[in-house]
């Protein structure tokens, strides 16, 4: 029997990691998070507040940090959601270092520069997950720690990375495949996600128009203003909005419609939505940016260039035709959360053993 793990994992502390999702990172660590447990590892998470744990002996952490009345009046007080945040990830790194071995490993998703910039000074080993292009705070907090052990979930989110760390490996992100089922597919076209301008929600509404076909929308309202003017001008007969789903409810919605639409006006660093409809068996139409065209194959789905809204209509048209097994086997071999979880746990033990291997005692031969 292979040797159960005490891991911690550093999720967001500003949105909770409960459904429903306000985002593929946080739906990304509540599955890996259950995952984990369910293979007989002991995890606890770090994350906001308001999170969904998965067992009775995980235990979510924080420190809330109420500012002076001085503090306040300062010239330098930043929004409040701000100093939190940093007080949290300051507080949970000091803690992880004061305690060295309460864990066997620290896996880290969070997007702020705390944790790796402190990592060093945290003698339990810990990985780092590179959900995102280089931003300006984690590129600085992971130039000044070059020896952070770090992960990408793409190929392309790993060459976005390349000038600062050079080669890193790649997992790419899993789904629970016994919880994104097939579906019996139909006539609508699906749209989810986060409803933001960079996700284009505007362009799929634009497609669906060129094609005929009902779009049924679904995801968070994460930029009220854009959902105003670009979205909602658009609902009526032809386009729907179906609100923020949970998990069971999302996946019988994709699963019930033809082909999702994945429309980003960015380079999307792995695109979990495209892995959740092909585990649906709905094949994708998309632009083929970022991480995006790692996931879909020739029999899955079909990639266009970014921003062509008239190439994507006829895309949509060839997609829904697609063998909906061929779909749902290309999840299966590609996008399952086993794969995701025996490369991680492959780099944990790696990880852990050269920890051992650092602190074993030396043996002096006598002369």
């Amino acid at each position: 029997m292979r040797e159960s793990l005490r891991i911690a994992i550093i999720a967001s502390s500003r949105y909770p990691i409960a459904q429903p999702f306000a985002g593929g990172l946080e739906s990304h660590v509540w599955h890996l998070t259950r995952a984990l447990t369910t293979a007989g590892h002991e995890v606890t998470l770090f994350a906001g507040a308001g999170s969904d744990l998965p067992v009775d002996s995980d235990r979510l952490r924080g420190r809330l940090f109420e500012p002076s009345a001085a503090a306040r009046a300062d010239v330098s007080m930043p929004p409040a959601e701000v100093l939190h945040e940093h007080h949290s990830y300051l507080s949970l790194m000091l803690e992880l270092a004061r305690n060295p071995d309460e864990f066997d490993v620290i896996h880290n998703h969070s997007l702020h520069y705390l944790p790796v910039a402190m990592g060093p000074s945290v003698q339990t080993p810990m990985l780092t997950t590179l959900h995102t292009p280089p931003t300006p705070w984690l590129e600085s907090a992971l130039t000044l720690a070059p020896g952070t052990r770090c992960v990408a979930v793409s190929r392309h989110t790993a060459q976005a990375w390349a000038h600062v760390l050079g080669t890193v490996p790649v997992v790419h992100n899993g789904v629970r495949l016994d919880r994104w089922t097939s579906g019996p597919g139909g006539d609508d076209l699906v749209w989810f996600g986060r409803i933001v301008p960079e996700k284009g929600t505007h362009l799929a509404i634009e497609a669906a128009r060129l094609t005929g076909r009902r779009l049924r929308l679904a995801g968070p309202i994460s930029d009220e203003q854009y959902f105003r003017d670009r979205v909602a001008p658009a609902l009526g007969d032809h386009v729907t909005y179906e609100g923020h789903l949970r998990q069971r409810d999302l996946a019988r919605l994709v699963g019930s419609c033809g082909a999702t639409l994945v429309t980003p006006v960015w380079d999307e660093p792995y695109g979990l939505v495209v892995a959740e409809s092909l585990a649906c068996g709905t094949p994708v139409t998309g632009f083929a940016r970022g991480g995006i065209p790692e996931v879909v194959d020739a029999g899955s789905g079909v990639l266009v260039a970014p921003d062509d809204v008239h190439a994507l209509a006829a895309a949509a048209e060839e997609a829904i035709v697609l063998d909906r097994r061929l779909v749902r086997r290309r999840a299966e071999q590609h996008c399952s959360d086993a794969a995701m979880i025996g490369r991680y746990r492959a780099i944990y033990e790696q990880m852990v053993a050269g920890r051992r291997r650092a602190h074993r005692p030396s043996v002096k031969v006598p002369a």
